[in-house]
């Protein structure tokens, strides 16, 4: 059954679907993330348990490698999603990635240490965290592209930043279960045995999610999928598609990949700093500040749930001044005072104090993870959307944001914790120089024309920006 795209109209009917069709979409998001930074929140208490009984300093370092590492397979993962998502359809390839994240969530929950089972212990979370990587590097390039597809035409700025605002969802549920389980469960008990309990939530929520994702409307074209199955020789509603096939690395590397590059350095500051607020802050104001481990979590959650609530306000704001201002927005002062608020951090003991400069922080990043998703999905044409936007994101991510707890972990124990804040705020006007003079200036555009606008002389002949019909 054919669909009009549900950007074609206003009417209440397809505004509603939309939002049904966006937190379908988006409740995988927020079960993959909370995984992730349930894994950073409580590294603490078990980062001994699987990595080294005798040295807890060394152990929260291998702790955080492995959450670093995690990253490398999310490349992978958004090569493997992106290109079933793309020659399959959205709806198939969320559905897969949220059963693979079940299962290492599962294996975490019930996973032996070393005490047990020797090194097999780690190798195993080593396995578990990897197979996470996976998952969520398919997770975030395909759900970014279908809550951008299934958005109502003059609302996409609003409808994509629930991208964000269940990942940060995801962290805040996380430190949810952080300062629930440190209030009712003594430190020898979560470090024993407590720990495992939100992993275990988040095999349960895996479930449920996969059960709703089964009435997603799916939205590429059936001529998409015939085009895949039959090696290019399928036909769009723009006209033939590319020769070559959709969701494709040759696709995406011969024809789009100037928007790919873009992707990769506007998300290189903004991946940065979101890791920085967001998670290695957690560890930084433990160790640095020496804040008491209690009171992080709750300044942590506070400030976070803020920074969701934010993510739809700025992104109904794209919509109405465009995302490229948006985005320089963050970029300018995010160097001018990404090194100002962690530098005071250091020093700081008030609580209160703490999580004015954690929220300030996160002001100045949520310019950029409202729009993020958005600004990266209308830079390529349905056919190897979400192909680029998964793999963009995922190679910025692997070489930038997911080593910065670690590479502050490092430079902390080393006596430099500065250089963490010179590292991150280079990356940010890298970003910004991309954001400048890289990006098309969008905000005169019909929103519906935008998808694939980018780089207009090297468009093929599907990348018109018209979208194809849904099929359910």
């Amino acid at each position: 059954m054919s669909i009009t795209h549900p950007g074609s109209s206003s009417s209440a009917a397809q505004t509603r679907r939309a939002i049904a069709n966006t937190l379908k979409g988006s409740a995988g998001n927020l079960i993959e993330w909370y995984d992730l930074y349930v894994y950073a929140a409580f590294s603490a208490y078990f980062a001994s348990y699987f990595f080294n009984a005798k040295d807890p300093a060394q152990a929260q370092i291998d702790a955080y490698l492995t959450f670093a590492l995690t990253f490398l397979m999310r490349p992978v993962g958004s090569w493997f999603f992106g290109r079933y998502a793309d020659r399959h359809g959205r709806r198939a390839a969320l559905t897969l990635s949220v059963s693979l994240m079940g299962v290492g969530s599962l294996l975490v929950a019930v996973l032996p240490g070393i005490a047990q089972i020797g090194v097999w212990s780690t190798v195993l979370m080593y396995a578990s965290r990897l197979l996470q990587g996976f998952s969520v590097g398919g997770e975030y390039g395909t759900s970014a592209t279908y809550m951008s597809e299934v958005a109502t035409a003059k609302r996409r700025g609003f409808f994509s930043s629930f991208q964000y605002v269940t990942l940060v969802g995801g962290q805040v549920l996380a430190l949810l279960s952080l300062v629930i389980l440190q209030s009712t469960l003594g430190e020898a008990d979560l470090k024993a045995w407590g720990w495992r309990i939100p992993f275990a939530i988040g095999a349960v929520a895996a479930l449920i999610v996969l059960w709703l994702r089964r009435t997603m409307d799916e939205t590429i074209s059936q001529e998409q999928v015939a085009a895949a199955k039959s090696h290019g020789s399928g036909s769009g509603e723009g006209g033939e598609f590319e020769a070559v096939q959709p969701g494709t690395l040759k696709l995406l590397f011969t024809k789009h990949w100037k928007p790919f590059a873009v992707v990769v350095f506007l998300t290189m500051g903004g991946t940065c700093a979101f890791y920085l607020y967001t998670t290695y802050i957690l560890s930084f104001m433990n160790n640095v500040s020496g804040i008491p481990k209690t009171q992080t979590s709750v300044i942590n959650f506070w400030a976070l749930f803020v920074f969701m609530l934010l993510q739809p306000v700025f992104g109904l704001l794209s919509d109405k001044l465009g995302r490229r201002p948006q985005l320089i927005v963050f970029g300018v002062l995010g160097a001018i005072f990404t090194w100002p608020i962690m530098s005071t951090l250091a020093g700081v003991k008030d609580p209160m104090i703490a999580f004015l400069l954690m929220l300030a922080g996160l002001v100045i990043v949520v310019n950029y993870t409202s729009i993020s998703a958005l600004v990266k999905a209308e830079l390529f044409p349905s056919s190897v959307r979400a192909l680029g936007v998964g793999l963009g994101y995922a190679v910025a991510n692997s070489l930038f944001g997911g080593t910065v707890p670690f590479i502050g972990e490092w430079l902390s124990s080393a006596g430099h914790k500065e250089w963490l804040f010179t590292y991150v705020t280079i990356t940010i006007v890298i970003s910004l120089v991309v954001y400048i003079f890289f990006l098309p200036n969008k905000k005169h555009t019909p929103l519906d024309a935008e998808f694939g606008a980018a780089f207009g002389a090297s468009a093929t002949a599907d990348d018109d920006g018209r979208e194809p019909s849904r099929v359910g």
